[in-house]
């Protein structure tokens, strides 16, 4: 487990770094990638052999008998979240941005409109929009340098046309572990607005130290006849690229109708990204989470404390994920010029606070999942490109 070693992942149709000079005007012969959400990480030793395995075989036909795989998933969410499982609420989609067009596919109808809490991860809206859906923001109230639920503002926003609420939880990108009374509002805001509540804890393994993620499911049990889970081992382990997540569905109702939906769609898992997950959910995968955890807590330590030395930033103290959300708002720039600082100048690529929905237009996203080495480096480069407000 050496998260020190540079990778090198140009010319490897990467998405993070080959992509980010098309999109960003940030080159990869000197940038800096921080804005994909996967890690310069290889995962743990247990799924590159899972994956050797394969190869060695040599024979790649479609994948049966899934006990062993949904067992994994059944002990990790045992053992990690005091979460129990049973087999048949597993379906294995091909990844969670999958699994949330197939919830807005299943539980609402064209012209419905779907609850985010913004700023929230981009995908979400785009799916939504995608589907021929109304997304409806409810903006979070930035209470400090933390984001709160306004639920009292929120209630006056429903005019009942709403049919879901996808909560981010921990929330991407201002990195919050909600609390479990936080969890339980959301409950109550879905019973009394009809919802059906899709959870997103793809981060829920990526928890800072001292923070405690609590699954939905443990928060308010009453919620479970409207409640769709997803989770996946692709955040956790740095394999997205592997396309297979977890949407786990308690209620047998809500269960059929997502079944007959990803029958109707011919959906079947992807072998490669099976074999990978079954891995990943092991002791072995375990062990190595519990050594990356620190690790990222390190990065996001130095990655904070060098955005708040420049006077006019702030980065959101991050209890979860691998993902630093920065508002730029103090140093009275507008944003063109702060894009302009940190993309021309600093030569590296960020997400835009705005893709993410109402209250994002200040900030930037960084993700930190990278060798402490470039954590450092990109702090000495933007705090050069903002040096004339020191």
């Amino acid at each position: 487990m050496n998260f020190d070693e540079i990778i090198d992942r140009r010319h490897t149709h990467s998405a993070k770094w080959d992509s980010m000079e098309g999109i960003y005007g940030v080159s990869s012969s000197d940038g800096l990638a921080m804005w994909v959400a996967d890690m310069d990480f290889r995962p743990p030793a247990c799924v590159q052999e899972a994956v050797e395995r394969m190869a060695a075989h040599g024979i790649y036909g479609y994948y049966g008998e899934d006990a062993s795989y949904r067992d994994a998933i059944r002990w990790w969410m045992r053992e990690r979240h005091g979460w129990d499982v049973a087999r048949d609420e597993i379906f294995s989609t091909h990844g969670l941005v999958n699994g949330t067009g197939l919830c807005v596919d299943t539980y609402t109808e064209p012209g419905d409109g779907v609850v985010l809490m913004t700023p929230v991860y981009h995908a979400f809206a785009r799916v939504i929009k995608a589907a021929g859906r109304r997304v409806i923001e409810c903006p979070l109230a930035l209470a400090g340098d933390r984001y709160e639920m306004d639920f009292d503002a929120w209630d006056a926003q429903m005019d009942g046309s709403a049919r879901m609420l996808i909560l981010c939880s921990p929330h991407n990108p201002g990195g919050r572990v909600w609390t479990r009374d936080e969890l339980r509002g959301v409950a109550e805001f879905c019973r009394r607005h009809d919802l059906i509540l899709v959870s997103d804890e793809i981060h829920h393994d990526l928890v800072m130290p001292g923070r405690t993620h609590v699954p939905m499911p443990l928060a308010d049990e009453t919620i479970l006849d409207r409640l769709v889970m997803m989770t996946a081992t692709t955040k956790t382990f740095n394999i997205a690229g592997s396309h297979v997540g977890n949407v786990i569905i308690h209620d047998e109702t809500l269960r059929k109708r997502f079944a007959a939906r990803m029958a109707g769609l011919g959906i079947s898992p992807n072998s490669f990204g099976i074999f990978m997950a079954e891995a990943a959910y092991s002791p072995e995968g375990a062990e190595w989470v519990d050594a990356l955890v620190p690790y990222l807590d390190g990065n996001r330590q130095a990655f904070e404390a060098g955005m708040n030395a420049i006077p006019g930033v702030r980065a959101m103290p991050l209890e979860a994920t691998y993902l630093t959300w920065v508002d730029f708002s103090g140093t009275g720039m507008e944003r063109a010029e702060v894009i302009r600082r940190v993309q021309d100048e600093a030569r590296i690529a960020p997400n835009h606070g705005p893709t993410f929905g109402k209250g994002g237009k200040s900030f930037l996203r960084f993700n930190v999942a990278m060798p402490r080495a470039r954590v450092n480096e990109a702090v000495e480069r933007l705090q050069e490109a903002f040096s004339d407000l020191q």
